[in-house]
C-alpha cells in the first residue's frame, strides 16, 4: 500500500498531529519577525547635522536661540516635500562652513565665503524611535547604502539556508534540520544585541538569514508530511497564518520596543524555549519509511494512534517495496524526466516573481508616508486576509486559478500606484496606501499558493531539496527587493 493509506490507520488529523503540529509550526512567528525586523531596526528617522561644539544639540529646534544657531549652520532643503511645507526642512547632509577673509582695512562681513560640505555627526528625530541601529553607527548620507546592504546580506542567508538546509534535511532528516537552524537561529539573533560594528552586524544577520530559511522550508515540509491527504491544504494554509501572526506580534512589539537592542532581545529570548523539541517533536515517519528505517517509523505511528484513540493492526506500516528503501536521490535526478525538470524551472521563476513583489511590499512600508507602526500594522493584516481568502478557495477552485488571480489583481494594484504617485496631489497619499494593501493581499495569496503547490508537485526522497531550490530563486528576489525599495530614497537623496 502506499505511504498515504497509514493515515487511514491512525487518523488524518488527530490530537497527535495537531499538537505535534503546533509545535513544529511555532518557530514560524519567528521566521516572520526576524524577515521583517530589518525595517524596524535599520529604519532611519529623520535627520540633520548636528552643530560642531553643541554637545546637547537636538533634532528638535529648543528655542529661538537654537533655531538661530540651526539657521546659521544647516542649509534647507528646497527639494523635498515635508508635512510641514516646501523647503523649509533642513538638509540632511550637509552644513554650511563661513570662511572669513577679513584684513585690516575691510570688514570681515564683507570679505566672508560661505560653502557647505557633508557632515560627520548627525542628530535623529527621536519622535517614533529612540534607537536604531542606524542611529547608533550613523548609516545615513555617505553610509546610507549600508542600510540596504544589511538587508541584502539576510536575504542572502535565507537563500543560503533554504538550499543548504532543505539539502541536509532530505540526507540526514527533518528534526536535525530544525535543530540546526533553531540553534544557528538563537546564537545570531542574541548575540546580535551587544554588536557595534556594522560588519559583524551584517555578518550575524546573515547567518540569522539561514537559520531563518532552513526553519521555513523544514517545518513546512514537517507539517504536509505530518497530517492525511485531506488536511494537507489547511495545514498549509494555517502555517502561512502563523507567519501572519508572526508580523502582527512584531508590530506590537515595535511600537511598544522604541529601542532596537530591546526589541530584538524581546524577540529572540523566546526561541530557546525550542531547544527542547530535541525531546519533543519527533522525526517524521515519512522520511524515515522512505530511508527504510521502518522500525522507528512504526514506533512513532503506534504512539500518535494510541493518543488519537484509533485501534491498528499488527502492523500500520505495510509498504511496497517501491515504496521504501529508497537511497539518497540527487536533484540531478530531475534531468531524466525534460517534462519534470521544465516544470521546476517554471515553478522557481515564479517563486523569484512572487517573492520579490511579496518581500518588497513589506520593506517599503516607511516610504508610504505617515505613521510607519500604522502602515505595517495594516500591511500585516493584508498579508493575513490574503491567506485566509486561500483556504475556502484553493479545493473548490484549485491550485492554479487561485494563483493566477492573486499574482495578477495584486500586480495591477501594484501598477495603478504609480498615478496617484505620478499625477495626484498629496491628498490622494491613501490611494497610494489602499492600492499596495490590496496588492499585500493579492501577493500573499500568490505566495501561500505556490508555497503549497510546490510541496506537492514534488517527491517525498526530494521534497526539502526542491523546496530548497524553489526558495533560492525566491530569495534571489528577495535579494533585489531592498534595492528597489531604495531606489526613490537614492533619487531623492542626490537631490538634497
Amino acid at each position: 500500500m502506499a505511504y498515504d493509506d497509514v493515515f487511514e490507520v491512525i487518523g488524518s488529523f488527530g490530537r497527535y498531529q495537531k499538537k505535534i503540529y503546533v509545535l513544529q509550526t511555532l518557530p514560524i512567528v519567528f521566521t516572520a519577525i526576524q524577515t521583517c525586523l530589518s525595517l524596524f531596526i535599520l529604519f532611519a528617522p529623520d535627520h540633520r547635522c548636528s552643530i560642531p561644539d553643541l554637545h546637547n544639540d537636538t533634532f528638535a529646534i529648543q528655542g529661538p536661540a537654537h533655531a538661530h544657531l540651526v539657521n546659521q549652520s544647516v542649509p534647507l532643503d528646497i527639494h523635498i516635500h515635508s508635512s510641514i511645507g516646501e523647503g523649509i526642512r533642513y538638509s540632511r547632509c550637509e552644513m554650511f562652513h563661513h570662511h572669513s577673509n577679513s584684513t585690516p582695512d575691510r570688514s570681515p562681513i564683507h570679505n566672508s565665503s560661505l560653502y557647505s560640505f557633508e557632515c560627520r555627526r548627525w542628530v535623529f528625530d527621536k519622535t517614533e524611535f529612540d534607537s536604531t541601529f542606524v542611529t547608533q553607527d550613523n548609516l545615513v548620507c555617505s553610509k546610507k547604502l549600508h542600510r540596504t546592504h544589511a538587508t541584502m546580506a539576510y536575504m542572502a542567508g535565507l537563500t543560503v539556508g533554504s538550499l543548504a538546509i532543505g539539502i541536509l534535511s532530505d540526507c540526514y532528516g527533518r528534526k536535525r534540520a530544525l535543530l540546526t537552524s533553531t540553534v544557528l537561529y538563537i546564537v545570531s539573533n542574541v548575540s546580535l544585541t551587544f554588536v557595534t560594528n556594522f560588519w559583524v552586524f551584517t555578518t550575524l544577520r546573515f547567518f540569522s538569514g539561514i537559520s531563518v530559511g532552513g526553519l521555513i522550508s523544514t517545518a513546512y515540509v514537517m507539517d504536509l508530511e505530518l497530517v492525511g491527504p485531506d488536511m494537507r491544504m489547511l495545514a498549509g494554509m494555517v502555517y502561512m497564518l502563523f507567519w501572519g501572526f508572526g508580523v502582527l506580534l512584531l508590530a506590537g512589539a515595535a511600537y511598544f520596543i522604541r529601542d532596537w537592542r530591546y526589541l530584538n532581545l524581546t524577540l529572540a529570548l523566546p526561541t530557546v524555549l525550542f531547544l527542547s523539541y530535541h525531546w519533543l517533536v519527533p522525526e517524521s515517519t515519512r522520511w524515515l519509511a522512505v530511508r527504510g528505517r521502518r522500525d522507528e517509523a512504526e514506533k512513532i505511528l503506534r504512539h500518535a494512534a494510541k493518543i488519537n484513540n484509533r485501534k491498528c493492526p499488527d502492523q500500520i506500516l505495510v509498504l511496497e517495496d517501491k515504496d521504501t528503501s529508497v537511497g539518497r536521490v540527487s536533484l540531478l535526478a530531475l534531468r531524466s524526466s525534460p517534462l519534470l525538470m521544465v516544470r521546476c524551472i517554471v515553478i522557481c521563476l515564479n517563486w523569484l516573481v512572487v517573492a520579490m513583489e511579496f518581500s518588497g511590499l513589506s520593506l517599503n512600508v516607511s516610504n508610504l508616508g505617515g505613521d510607519v507602526y500604522l502602515n505595517f500594522f495594516l500591511t500585516s493584516l493584508a498579508e493575513i486576509v490574503g491567506f485566509l481568502l486561500c483556504i475556502p478557495l484553493l479545493n473548490r477552485v484549485g491550485r492554479k486559478p487561485v494563483y493566477v488571480v492573486s499574482l495578477l489583481s495584486g500586480g495591477i494594484a501594484l501598477v495603478l500606484t504609480i498615478f496617484p504617485i505620478l499625477y495626484g496631489s498629496s491628498d490622494l497619499g491613501w490611494v497610494t496606501v489602499l492600492l499596495s494593501l490590496v496588492g499585500k493581499v493579492g501577493s500573499s495569496a500568490a505566495f501561500a499558493t505556490i508555497f503549497l503547490y510546490s510541496a506537492e508537485f514534488f517527491p517525498t526522497v526530494i521534497r526539502n531539496s526542491a523546496l530548497g531550490v524553489a526558495n533560492f530563486c525566491a530569495r534571489t528576489g528577495g535579494m533585489i527587493a531592498p534595492y528597489v525599495v531604495d531606489l526613490p530614497t537614492r533619487q531623492s537623496l542626490r537631490k538634497i
